[in-house]
């Protein structure tokens, strides 16, 4: 990040901080612990297969035929940021991460097998993992996503926020605009059962708790919950240590940059 972009990052900071306190808090906590991304990776342990026990925990078969198709699907997003003159990968929004390859296949996956009515996101950035998702519905030919975020600090990257995903994928789509402490309830209210939510939004512990404590009693028998980063803090470590419910498999992204963790419920 040049010294503009941190000045932006700052001014943004400040300003949410005055408005919402608490989530301009974990901004910058979650900032600080992207700095030292693998402080909570002794919490973890990755699987080498980390795959084929997913699909185990889903009853589905391995190799996963579904695998394939998302591949298409990855090179698609590359060419629709490509086409914008935008950079695909690790760190290329304002510091932050766009979806890995593992989580996006892990996503695509689960979306295919489980064929939700509803999958619920947080945090969109530039839309890589909404893509994915967007995708595999429209592949099932039935579901919504909706896709809670509170935009960039840097008022610089707003014109690049779901910049990834194209039109012809929007109608299966809801975008809802700020922290998921305010939005994340309010959603899960109108919903009757959930089968999918994916974690991509701030990464300290207060705030992957609160949102897998309240996703989890929503969750229907052999639903999943997703949540990347979660080496940055012990949040999703302590947060499977409360259910009893639950199978969880821990993955090395692609990069091996991040690890990604993953709930099953039982029952």
């Amino acid at each position: 990040m040049d010294t503009t972009a941190r000045l932006r990052w700052i001014a943004g900071a400040v300003r949410l901080t005055l408005q919402e306190p608490a989530d301009g808090v974990d901004r910058i906590l979650s900032r600080l612990q992207a700095l030292s991304r693998r402080a909570h990776a002794a919490d973890y342990e990755p699987e080498p297969d980390w795959e084929e026990h997913l699909h185990s925990l889903l009853g589905r078969p391995w190799p996963c035929p579904a695998r394939a198709e998302f591949e298409q699907v990855w090179s698609r997003i590359e060419a629709v940021l490509e086409a914008k003159r935008l950079a695909f990968g690790r760190g290329t929004y304002g510091g932050w991460d766009d979806a890995d390859p593992a989580l996006g296949r892990a996503v695509w996956c689960l979306t295919r097998h489980l064929r939700p009515s509803v999958v619920v996101e947080t945090g969109v950035a530039r839309g890589g993992t909404s893509h994915v998702i967007l995708a595999a519905l429209e592949r099932n030919g039935t579901g919504r996503l909706v896709s809670i975020d509170l935009p960039a600090l840097d008022p610089a990257l707003h014109d690049q926020i779901a910049a990834a995903v194209p039109e012809d994928l929007q109608g299966r789509w809801s975008y809802v605009s700020g922290p998921s402490r305010r939005r994340l309830t309010g959603v899960l209210a109108d919903l009757d059962e959930l089968e999918l939510f994916v974690h991509d939004s701030s990464h300290t512990e207060r705030n992957v708790r609160f949102e897998l404590e309240h996703v989890w009693p929503v969750l229907r028998a052999g639903g999943t919950v997703v949540a990347d980063d979660v080496e940055r803090s012990a949040g999703f470590a302590r947060f499977r240590r409360t259910v009893s419910d639950g199978a969880a498999v821990i993955a090395r992204a692609d990069d091996g940059q991040a690890l990604i963790g993953f709930a099953v419920k039982r029952s």
